[in-house]
């Protein structure tokens, strides 16, 4: 009986001229075959392929009708699914006062930002603008744990935020009270340039917490005498802060964005100065590979603190075929530099590099080339669960999970260029991070995930390369079954066009963590069919 610790990396052999040093140690499965015969190889090493299952279903948005979930204790192989009516927040939203017919039927827009109740680190979110029926919204949405934001139309009115539960089928409340004009706490003020004029841009003010969470509606200052008035919540006075954030509407502006801290008891003292933040400069420059080929479609942007002590953040630009860039900036502060961000295409040979430079006072400047390193090549082989047939046709996937010491964490999602080939083989170009690796065949085998860490390669390696260990897919079997909703007075309907993804939930490295195991559609009649792994 072969058994090993449950948490799972890759094992890694070193390629010819690659100077990462030791490889990751075997942690955890690479097969079916290291597992008990009744277990399966996956993620966070042997398991029961019938459990830890959970569902979830989408079945119509457009109607109404949001993601559910379901904990599945047994997968079987006919695994019919009964879905409850829509989820819906609902609520009553009135205005503070002696009376109790004080009710708000004015435009409110609901903000939602949450995760599943049964899958870990499945984002939901809703967005809606409504207008409440004699005070009362109802809005259907997804199940899931939410942090709910109310927005009005009036910026006199500051937002309101709640959490709520929705469990499928169920109908939560939630109430909103918004309070009196004679309660809110208004900071009034004015932004200007150091010489005392307005900025001759459009600006945005919001005032903020120490988590920058809105404690004000965004409100425009005004454009001809840089004026603003804020309105917040009668609990703000008892904050010894508040942070007033001041940002340009447009990003094509120009103007650095900038914090100001302020006592909500004393108000807004002296007008917010955006400092002497500099003239725009008109940055040039090429973006190369270490072998001083052009990168074109690499995406650049550039960042950084300016004077007067705001951040400024340049629009994103595409290098063209010869690799050349132009883009606008603002002078870094003296003392400071700006980073300069480079995000080669997914399939180019040039890594992610970051570059710090000197932008002076000038209007234009010819910046040095901006030399990339390689990517880290990653070969692997993948062989059909008979542990001897390579694994041809399989598209590979890599998603970044998280930085390694040094690095920031990868931006992009890499894609094999083509599927493993007639001996099972694949190859990536990817930026150090960790991954997670999505094995996803074309026959009737199940798709099969493992992690692996990309290192960052030595400073003397010319061709940074990666072989992992080889490792086997999973046998599969089929799950059938029919989705159809729960009537309690009228005969179960079915759900056409629906969409079921099946998730393994287990904890990974200490972590709650879902695994993607099958997804696929439901039929006209409701019908579904997926590949699930088996032993």
């Amino acid at each position: 009986m072969k058994r090993l610790t449950p948490l799972l990396l890759l094992s890694t052999a070193l390629a010819t001229g690659c100077g990462f040093g030791d490889p990751d140690p075997v942690l955890g499965c690479r097969s079916d075959s290291d597992c008990n015969s009744d277990e399966v190889c996956f993620l966070d090493g042997c398991g029961d392929p019938g459990k830890n299952i959970a569902v979830e279903v989408v079945p119509n948005p457009r109607v109404g009708l949001h993601a559910q979930d379901f904990r599945v204790t047994e997968l079987r192989s006919q695994q019919n699914i009964e879905l409850y009516g829509s989820s819906t927040l609902t609520g009553q939203v009135r205005m503070e006062g002696p009376s109790s017919n004080s009710v708000y039927s004015a435009p409110i827009t609901l903000r939602m930002t949450g995760e599943s109740l049964l899958i870990p680190g499945l984002v939901r979110r809703h967005e809606s603008t409504l207008v409440p029926t004699n005070g009362v919204y109802t809005l259907p949405v997804g199940v899931g744990r939410y942090n709910v934001t109310l927005f009005t139309d009036d910026s006199e009115l500051p937002p309101l935020s709640g959490t709520r539960d929705v469990q499928p089928g169920r109908e939560v409340m939630l109430d909103f009270t918004l309070p009196v004009s004679s309660e809110l706490v208004r900071l009034a003020g004015k932004v200007v340039r150091p010489d005392g004029k307005p900025v001759d841009v459009d600006l945005e003010v919001q005032a903020q917490d120490e988590d920058l969470r809105p404690l004000s509606q965004r409100v425009m200052v005004k454009r001809d005498t840089g004026e603003f008035s804020l309105a917040l919540p009668p609990t703000a006075a008892e904050r010894p802060t508040v942070v007033l954030q001041v940002v340009p509407t447009s990003a094509q502006a120009l103007v650095p964005q900038k914090l100001f801290t302020v006592n909500p008891r004393q108000g807004v003292l002296s007008p917010l100065s955006m400092g002497d933040y500099g003239e725009p400069v008109r940055l040039k420059s090429k973006v190369l590979s270490r072998t001083g080929q052009p990168v074109a479609q690499a995406t650049v942007s550039l960042q950084g603190k300016v004077g007067g002590g705001g951040q400024f953040r340049s629009l994103k630009v595409l290098t063209d075929a010869n690799g050349a860039f132009e883009l606008l900036t603002l002078p870094n502060e003296t003392g400071s530099v700006m980073t300069i961000s480079v995000v080669p295409p997914p399939g180019s040979s040039a890594s992610f590099t970051q570059k710090y430079v000197q932008v002076p006072r000038v209007s234009a400047m010819q910046l040095s080339d901006v030399t990339c390193g390689e990517r880290v090549t990653v070969r692997g082989e993948l062989k059909k669960p008979s542990d001897s047939q390579p694994a041809a046709g399989v598209t590979v996937v890599a998603e970044p999970l998280e930085e390694v010491l040094g690095w920031p964490r990868p931006t992009s999602t890499f894609e094999a260029p083509r599927t493993t080939d007639e001996a099972g083989r694949f190859e990536l170009a990817m930026d150090p991070g960790r991954y997670r690796l999505d094995f996803i065949p074309t026959d009737d085998l199940p798709r099969v995930s493992r992690i692996v860490t990309v290192p960052p390669p030595d400073s003397s390696s010319l061709a940074p390369s990666l072989e992992l260990s080889s490792f086997t897919l999973s046998k599969g079997r089929s799950v059938t079954g029919q989705v159809t909703f729960n009537g309690s007075n009228a005969a179960p309907s079915t759900a056409p066009y629906a969409s079921v993804r099946f998730f393994r939930v287990v904890d990974v490295e200490g972590k709650p963590s879902a695994l993607l195991l099958s997804q696929t559609l439901t039929d006209q009649n409701g019908a579904y069919s997926t590949t699930v792994p088996a032993r």
